[in-house]
């Protein structure tokens, strides 16, 4: 989508919408736009429509995005800058990675979700109201429309499952609202479904203008939410149509998982739908940031520093030894792909030397080598890797030359982070392309749905079908994809009986880690505490039942008149 095209429009919109979202009691409008001059003409109605998906970016590449949708789950945990400065080993207690101290006015929850959320709904209604007096042609306006319908079942989506029963508005909020009721789930999804069936009778299969929305794109969305209200026969229809009928618009996995990382290659034949980041920073609303969260601090040891291949390290995010065990990368290349575990050596300055004392205790290998290098530019100076290495001291020896981080140097036996500042890396959102080493933001796109994600929503509904055959086919397609080499595709395969919804879960992990997914996963199989417990130690003595649920903004609930009505949600 052209993110450039009419921003000055695009800007009174946004103010438009934010002045009617049902918690800003107090009207501004610094543009001065009214809806009537903005929206009844078709140059400001395509930008309203523009406008609406532009909400994306305050959750996806975004810290708080990552926060609400991957943290607090079973696959990642806190690395040493989550939270504030501490020591190596020390837990940083953030409340949506532990469920410590998560109170009703989090920042992120209200800000980057709610508020986000019932914004771009405003505007969609906004739109709506005109969507017959704004000039359009008889050929566009059903398609402008139907992108309206879908992205407001988009945001209902986000705000029904965080927080359950919200208020459900299909009008456009205008002038100060001082009440508000919270419509039923099964209210809300009547209305999400509504959307989509006209979303998905009135897009076209293909755009030229990337970031729109389209049928197979809104098809893929449907078959999660069938999916997650347990319409699980429809839910597989969706979805296999997704898979299996749009070959001919090009919609077909890509042959090696790495290149979907690739950022030369990042709008490849398998993503539907994504956030797109213009190369332009300033026009992208912050910038997608993915590239940094998850990257350990690498720049402080020796033969390294900070540079634009590596990244901008901000240390937040780590995997738990639960994620990392769930690959086998002697067949399945996505380990690999997934996760950076080698750093090699790009500053001389720290290149550590041979001394006189080393070459004294090990005189026939490092004979006449006083003084020289132990390593050189290219080399690899640091290994994190979810292997034991025996008996291994943490120093430099004429056998490892290099600094090695084993499992156990990271991660006690139960889990528990030993050392939260080295570990393997998530590598997905790397952007090699940034101008300078201390650039933060990255044009990369983020993707908001894509077709290995989509098989797997075809196996986890025909598992629940009771079709366990058909759940396996869906899975292995997408295992055949990952298998190392061609011949380590028949030890990727699995058997109908090996088929349940934990080995979903957990082929999910190795397929989505990081994609901002793993959250919603977990709450539509029932599955967010249980896992956690097992699996998060970080989070295991917190979480609660009630946390499947996150907190209504304390600010709305202030703002009410109608407090009886409008309550806070159990737990907090």
């Amino acid at each position: 989508m052209k993110t450039t095209l009419k921003k000055n429009l695009t800007l009174a919109l946004l103010a438009l919408a934010a002045t009617a979202c049902k918690d800003q009691l107090e009207e501004y409008n610094p543009s001065g736009a009214t809806a009537e001059a903005v929206f009844t003409t078709p140059e400001g109605f395509e930008t309203a429509v523009t406008g609406m998906y532009t909400y994306n970016r305050a959750l996806y590449g975004k810290e708080a995005g990552y926060a609400l949708l991957e943290m607090g789950t079973d696959i990642w945990t806190n690395a040493a800058n989550n939270g504030g400065t501490v020591v190596s080993g020390a837990a940083p207690q953030p409340a949506l990675t532990t469920y410590q101290g998560l109170i009703s006015d989090n920042i992120w929850v209200k800000a980057q979700l709610w508020q986000q959320c019932y914004a771009a709904i405003n505007l969609g209604n906004q739109a709506l109201k005109y969507v017959n007096t704004a000039g359009l042609l008889p050929a566009r306006r059903p398609v402008l429309e139907a992108e309206i319908r879908f992205m407001r079942a988009w945001y209902y989506y986000h705000l029904v499952e965080s927080f359950g029963d919200v208020p459900l508005r299909l009008e456009p909020t205008e002038g100060v609202v001082t009440t508000a009721t919270r419509a039923p789930v099964a209210d809300v999804y009547n209305q999400i479904f509504q959307d989509l069936d006209f979303a998905t009778a009135n897009l076209p299969a293909t755009t030229t203008d990337y970031g729109r929305i389209t049928k197979p794109a809104a098809e893929a969305f449907a078959s999660k939410v069938y999916l997650t209200r347990g319409q699980y026969q429809r839910a597989a229809n969706l979805a296999n149509r997704v898979v299996s009928k749009y070959t001919g618009q090009g919609i077909r996995l890509v042959t090696n998982y790495a290149s979907l990382w690739d950022i030369a290659n990042q709008r490849n034949s398998e993503v539907l739908w994504a956030v797109n980041y213009s190369p332009t920073l300033t026009y992208n609303a912050g910038s997608n940031l993915g590239n940094t969260f998850f990257l350990m601090d690498y720049g402080t040891l020796p033969g390294l520093q900070r540079d634009i291949l590596n990244g901008f390290a901000n240390v937040r995010y780590m995997p738990t030894r639960f994620l990392l065990n769930l690959y086998n990368e002697q067949n399945d290349a996505r380990y690999n792909a997934t996760f950076k575990q080698a750093w090699l050596a790009n500053n001389a300055a720290t290149i550590p030397k041979w001394t006189a004392a080393e070459v004294a205790q090990n005189p026939t290998e490092l004979a006449g080598l006083t003084g020289q290098n132990k390593f050189a530019i290219g080399d690899t100076a640091v290994l994190t890797t979810k292997r034991s290495i025996p008996n291994f001291q943490q120093q430099y020896t004429r056998r490892y030359r290099y600094r090695v981080y084993d499992v156990d140097d990271i991660y006690a036996a139960n889990g528990t982070p030993l050392d939260r500042f080295h570990y393997p890396s998530l590598r997905k959102f790397d952007d090699p392309t940034r101008a300078t080493a201390t650039v933060q933001e990255s044009s990369r796109d983020a993707n908001l749905l894509r077709l290995g994600d989509i098989y797997l929503i075809a196996a986890e509904a025909q598992f629940r079908n009771g079709k366990l055959d058909s759940a396996a086919y869906y899975i292995n397609q997408v295992r055949t994809r990952a298998a190392l080499t061609p011949a380590r595709v028949p030890a990727m395969q699995i058997t109908a009986s090996q088929v349940t919804l934990d080995f979903i879960l957990d082929e999910r992990a190795r397929e989505l880690a990081g994609e901002q997914v793993r959250w919603f996963d977990l709450k539509r199989t029932g599955k967010l505490v249980e896992r956690v417990r097992l699996y998060n130690p970080d989070a295991a003595p917190n979480i609660q039942d009630f946390h499947t649920l996150r907190p209504i903004p304390q600010s709305d609930l202030d703002a009410v008149t109608n407090k009886g009505d409008f309550r806070q949600n159990p737990g907090y």
